[in-house]
């Protein structure tokens, strides 16, 4: 080349490829790996609550699961309880309590193909916990329709009758049997025989 022809511009080598993406795609790997950190935290968590169909989540505080904080009502002749058919009631009195349970009630048959006005029923009462000599019989519990037709239930035939009183500490498990109209109903015991202590709400159906 003569020492006077024009310069020419050499082009530059272009250099290694940097891979990585810079501050933008380390943003985007920190990002991936805070996720996968949030998704195997809640899998631990799902898989501590699933020990048992429909449990309580973990955060829960354990004082607010307690049976008696959740569903058991205290019922004194002053002010009944109003519950449902199942549940419990604290039954207060100024001489003795005690835990009393009534569920049903349960018919001969459901799914009939006519429904009988009428049906027997069968109700199966629990007391337990108790704190004195807590009466019990049958003429004590009475049962009314969503027409206040009122229904005396009696001990049900073949079945273990219980003694007349519940010591302390005691549990007993009787069931009452009448015939009753189907439709709403509350069962409601009156320990004197005539202050009603509680109450539980159900329905008679066949159909």
């Amino acid at each position: 080349m003569s020492p006077l022809a024009p310069h020419m511009p050499v082009p530059a080598r272009p250099g290694p490829r940097r891979h990585g993406g810079g501050p933008g795609r380390a943003a985007g790997v920190a990002l991936l790996v805070l996720l996968a950190l949030l998704l195997a935290g809640c899998g631990s968590a799902a898989s501590q609550n699933q020990n048992h169909y429909g449990g309580y989540p973990s955060f829960l505080p354990s004082s607010t699961l307690h049976y008696r904080n959740d569903i058991v009502l205290t019922g004194t002749a002053r002010r009944p309880a109003l519950t449902v058919e199942g549940d419990g009631v604290e039954v207060k009195t100024p001489r003795w309590s005690v835990l009393v349970t009534v569920s049903g009630p349960q018919v001969p048959g459901e799914g009939l193909p006519y429904q009988a006005q009428a049906t027997t029923c069968t109700w199966v009462v629990t007391m337990s916990a108790a704190t004195g000599a807590v009466p019990v019989s049958p003429a004590d519990f009475t049962s009314i329709d969503d027409q206040n037709h009122v229904y005396r239930p009696a001990f049900v035939p073949g079945q273990p009758v219980p003694l007349a009183i519940l010591r302390p500490g005691g549990t007993v498990r009787f069931e009452l049997r009448a015939v009753e109209a189907t439709g709403e109903g509350l069962m409601r015991w009156a320990p004197d025989g005539r202050n009603i202590v509680a109450k539980w709400d159900f329905v008679v159906e066949n159909d």
